[in-house]
């Protein structure tokens, strides 16, 4: 009689969940130091035009996002077809823009608020008498620092 056995071939042993519980945890902070959460719900259509010389702003806590553009297909039913301005999460008239300028003042430290930037993304298809009520609104409240926001690319291809 032998004293070891033979093992049954074939057999594969069971894998270890051992470390799973490792695994799980570390893509779980991952994802958590990795993921920025967006700051506003961009309701309208904004497909940015192309510009071939562009600069990056530096900080992006001094400046203050102002959206125009149509209803997205979602909100084209309670808000219409007309191009829209939005601000933060909702849409509003020309005249809440200094409102809203104010309220970002306001929240900023008195320190900043001379190198607040207004960035105006506005949709490649919106009409210019849109932008200037803006502009004119902004220039009221003496916001004087506007940034266009495009995408890089070549400038003839906003005419296709």
């Amino acid at each position: 009689m032998s004293k070891f056995k033979k093992k049954k071939s074939g057999e594969l042993p069971p894998v270890s969940t051992a470390s799973l519980p490792d695994i799980v945890f570390m893509l779980l902070f991952f994802f958590m130091v990795a993921t920025v959460m967006r700051k506003n719900t961009l309701m309208i259509e904004n497909k940015l035009p192309v510009a071939d010389q562009i600069e990056k702003l530096d900080k992006k806590n001094l400046v203050m996002y102002i959206y125009a553009g149509k209803p997205s297909s979602r909100y084209r039913a309670s808000a219409g077809s007309q191009a829209r301005i939005q601000l933060n999460d909702k849409f509003a008239d020309v005249s809440e823009v200094k409102a809203f300028v104010l309220a970002e003042r306001a929240a900023k430290r008195e320190e900043e608020v001379p190198f607040l930037i207004t960035a105006l993304k506005i949709d490649g298809k919106t009409n210019m008498g849109l932008v200037g009520d803006i502009k004119k609104e902004l220039r009221e409240v003496q916001a004087l620092k506007i940034n266009y926001t495009t995408k890089s690319g070549k400038a003839s291809d906003n005419f296709k």
